[in-house]
């Protein structure tokens, strides 16, 4: 367990003198981050979320306050002590150049007197754990993209086996389809390992994708809300709380409400080499395509079709939601698809039925109602 304790943070003025007329970066920060649990600090540039997590590590010393792991104040420990049992994963991975991945992976164990067999072989089980192929532990970070850099980053933090880890807007620097990907793996990861995590990040949905808490600052470090992601969702505090979490909160917070049990429309299919007839005798403007084992492969349409079906006419434009999946999952499925049929896969990735949104409207009015009536029963 991380605590902040009346943490405050005041850095000296222009003329050097510390005598409380400098910036605050970080003002009466009491906050509590649960063991083996990820809290995410976000908020607008300037509200002291970097601050705050360096603070923990004493890369920055806090003016006033106290912060304590584990009931253990900070302050009172070595500093190199305190950093051994701290992971730190930043934006760009900080990766040494020189090194190769399996080199930068066992630094710190090396450091920490383990021997060089048992820390090689610690790193080639995290290498893979974080989802990088073995054979990359003999290259070199340039020869890596964003997205492999940041795994290796990962699992140098992870080398050490800290329990507490620190991670400063980790996934930011990659580009959308890397970055989830590394979302889902870290989230993989967390469910195994169970790490006291403190991360910071600008993206509302990363928090709320991430967070068992989320913590939301102001500008000048002052906490405005600290609750869960669906409680953030559903109950901001005030405007300046509505207004950072986003108009389409109300959306958003369908991603915490399970799939009910609805019913599905049996979905025409056809499969990749499919003639143009058997296509427009389907009936319907879009017909869904699928492979061999009756995964989604994306909708054709039918007019387009001018001898048989191949990869190039397939539109992905459209998600496919999972039967053990959110409401949200649900309806971004029927309003993605191009022909407003929402795919659903079962948990194997084969097909299970399609739905409208119009069918999942009524789910969401009900959830609706059931919460207000727990809420008037409380």
């Amino acid at each position: 367990m991380i605590r902040f304790e009346g943490v405050t943070k005041r850095y000296a003025d222009a003329s050097g003198a510390d005598d409380g007329a400098g910036s605050l970066a970080v003002d009466d920060l009491t906050l509590e981050a649960p063991t083996g649990k990820i809290t995410v600090l976000v908020g607008p540039s300037g509200c002291g979320k970097t601050t705050t997590l360096r603070m923990v590590n004493r890369m920055i010393t806090p003016t006033s306050g106290t912060i304590s792991i584990d009931g253990k104040d900070t302050a009172s420990l070595d500093v190199a002590e305190l950093r051994r049992g701290i992971g730190y994963v930043i934006q760009h991975a900080g990766l040494f150049p020189h090194r190769t991945v399996l080199d930068n992976v066992t630094t710190v164990p090396r450091l920490l007197g383990t021997d060089k067999r048992t820390a090689r072989a610690r790193a080639m089980e995290l290498i893979e754990r974080v989802g990088l192929d073995p054979a990359m532990a003999r290259r070199y970070p340039a020869q890596l993209s964003g997205g492999q850099q940041q795994r290796v980053g990962v699992a140098r933090a992870l080398a050490a086996d800290p329990p507490v880890m620190l991670m400063d807007e980790p996934f930011s620097a990659v580009d959308p389809v890397v970055r989830e990907q590394l979302q889902n793996e870290f989230l993989r990861l967390q469910s195994e390992l169970g790490k006291t995590i403190l991360f910071v990040t600008h993206d509302i949905d990363e928090a709320v994708k991430l967070g068992d808490q989320v913590a939301v600052l102001r500008v000048g470090g002052v906490l405005a809300q600290l609750d869960s992601p669906a409680k953030l969702l559903a109950d901001p505090v005030d405007d300046f709380v509505a207004g950072f979490v986003g108009r389409d909160r109300g959306y958003r917070a369908l991603s915490f409400a399970a799939a009910p049990e609805l019913s599905l429309t049996d979905e025409p299919t056809v499969r990749l080499g499919a003639r143009a007839d058997d296509v427009r005798a389907v009936g319907t403007p879009w017909v869904l395509c699928v492979d061999d084992d009756r995964e989604p492969l994306g909708w054709v349409r039918a007019a387009a079709v001018e001898t048989e079906v191949t990869r190039t006419l397939l539109h992905r434009g459209g998600t496919v939601a999972s039967v053990s999946g959110s409401l949200r999952a649900l309806l971004d499925a029927a309003l993605s698809s191009p022909s407003g049929r929402g795919v659903v896969a079962g948990d194997d990735g084969r097909l299970v039925g399609t739905i409208r949104a119009a069918e999942v409207i009524p789910a969401i009015e009900a959830r609706r109602d059931s919460t207000t009536e727990e809420a008037t029963a409380r």
